[in-house]
């Protein structure tokens, strides 16, 4: 059974600067330079009309793993993700190399009811293997709000910046 993930990041910038972010390829180097661990990549970024669809590599360390995940799977854990973004909506999919781990999901912007905005993730992570499953997909929602934390936190200094 896959464990729910909700995350929410609020701006104090519009749907519409958060949006214009996401379709600046500076903006996702920036990001996964800042936040996205040793290792990380952009591996593809294109914005096709309202289409914005990124590729990316994440890596955790072995030695920041709980035991539940290294006992099971050692060594660092290599995440591709894949993000697209329509209008002001999105999808999400991330795995772990060499593991049956999957987490997936939707992402929506919203106005705040001022001049700021939310972006609210939602998804599921799925990890595939008997008995353990259930605390490596704990330990992991665990880290993804930390990471999505951190991403939103980069989100909000860059628009400040820009």
């Amino acid at each position: 059974m896959a464990t729910p993930l909700a995350f929410t990041a609020g701006y104090t910038h519009s749907v519409d600067a958060v949006r214009a972010a996401y379709s600046d390829e500076q903006y996702w180097k920036a990001r996964i330079a800042e936040v996205g661990g040793p290792g990380a990549r952009l591996d593809a970024f294109a914005v096709e009309g309202d289409q914005i669809r990124i590729q990316l590599v994440q890596s955790i360390p072995a030695d920041q793993l709980p035991p539940a995940i290294t006992a099971v799977r050692p060594g660092d854990l290599v995440i591709p993700r894949t993000e697209t973004y329509t209008g002001t909506g999105g999808i999400f999919e991330a795995h772990v190399d060499g593991a049956p781990a999957v987490v997936r999901g939707t992402v929506t912007m919203a106005p705040d009811g001022g001049t700021g905005s939310t972006t609210a993730v939602n998804g599921t992570i799925e990890v595939k293997i008997p008995l353990f499953g259930g605390k490596i997909e704990a330990a992991i929602s665990e880290r993804l709000i930390e990471l999505l934390g951190n991403e939103a936190t980069f989100t909000e200094e860059w628009l400040n910046r820009q």
